[in-house]
């Protein structure tokens, strides 16, 4: 296993080296740049064609600074500009010192709040994370005692019809349910009856305890039952089919010849082993929640979070948060998938990852 662990640790850098070459390279070839909007906003064009600067006729032709836009400007004020930006050195010697940076989680300043990146990201980690804990425990204390009722009325009229609900739910992309509440149940067509946008109301400061807790999960609750809803399903038939293998093994079968109750084999025996597969997934299951809905989410609520703040990023090329984000989500993601493989020996020590294939 420490061989294993070696090998996933040394994976983990290359892995991001990767990510991040990749990334960095398609952004050379995006239009838009912070140094195009720079010069846009200083010939008082509209931010929106900013990203069009490159391709826009009435533009004019590229000044020899190679920016479009910057005919007419003074080359020692695009220079300038440049070099606020980091944009006055070659692009190798740029990723590199980014990298460099990077290893040392030092992600510079942010072009446009004028605030260290990291302490942006910390402040914006909590919201994403009690989103993301919120759907997780929901999704669990939903989809595992449906998944046993399932197996056990394994094609009855209850599974048939539980199984058209979870995979039309599942079918429903999760910014669909976001709109389709925010449409009938935050001051849309139907109802006001909970928050359209943000993590707390404007007098939160004033609020006593028990009412700022009220007050955030009042704001909470539209967009942790969107992503619920479209992520139990997975986790409920998996419960399902754990809970059949398990039923059909040989161990079930001797203990009820030994006159075990049902109810008793069922939890005592079956939910132990049906278990092991579901709980070591939880780390793999809950960065998915953070790398798929969870961003969407946060951008359709106005959520303050990690999501929210990538998406944002791309908009005014902000490229130090940019990065930055996509560094921790990927180190994150990278690093919870091992801890996933750990829970998988932890809760069942007969799994040996050392025999697999590498």
């Amino acid at each position: 296993m420490f061989h294993y662990v070696l090998r996933r640790l040394v994976l983990i850098p290359i892995t991001l080296f990767g990510i991040l070459l990749l990334n960095f390279t398609i952004i050379q070839f995006a239009p838009g740049g912070p140094v195009e909007q720079a010069i846009a906003q200083f010939s008082g064009l509209n931010m929106s064609t900013t990203a069009n600067i490159s391709t826009a006729e009435s533009m004019g032709p590229s000044s020899e600074s190679g920016y479009q836009g910057a005919s007419g400007l003074d080359p020692a004020f695009i220079a300038e500009i440049e070099e606020r930006f980091g944009f006055d050195k070659p692009a190798h010697v740029r990723f590199g010192s980014m990298l460099w940076n990077y290893l040392r989680f030092d992600f510079g300043k942010s072009y446009y709040q004028d605030r260290n990146v990291l302490e942006i990201i910390i402040e914006r980690l909590p919201v994403s994370i009690s989103l993301g804990l919120s759907s997780m425990f929901l999704i669990y204390t939903i989809s595992i005692p449906l998944g046993v009722v399932k197996a056990i009325r394994d094609g009855g009229p209850l599974d048939i019809f539980s199984s058209t609900v979870i995979f039309t739910a599942y079918a429903i992309p999760q910014f669909l349910f976001a709109i389709i509440f925010l449409v009938t149940l935050a001051g849309g067509e139907w109802l006001n009856a909970f928050p359209m946008r943000g993590l707390m109301s404007e007098s939160f400061d004033d609020l006593s305890f028990f009412d700022k807790v009220t007050d955030v999960i009042w704001h909470l609750a539209l967009p942790v039952i969107a992503l619920t809803l479209g992520g139990f399903a997975t986790l409920t038939m998996l419960t399902k089919n754990c809970f059949l293998e398990e039923i059909g093994k040989q161990y079930v079968l001797t203990a009820r010849a030994k006159g075990l109750t049902e109810k008793r084999t069922l939890f005592l025996h079956v939910f132990r082993n049906a278990m092991l597969i579901i709980i070591a997934g939880f780390p793999a299951a809950f960065v998915g929640i953070l790398f798929t809905g969870a961003l969407l989410i946060e951008v359709i609520f106005s959520l303050e979070g990690i999501g929210l703040l990538g998406y944002e990023a791309v908009i005014v090329r902000d490229y130090p948060v940019l990065f930055a984000t996509l560094y921790m989500f990927s180190l994150l993601g990278l690093t919870m998938q091992l801890v996933g493989d750990l829970m998988y020996v932890v809760v069942d020590p007969r799994i040996d990852f050392e025999t697999r294939e590498t």
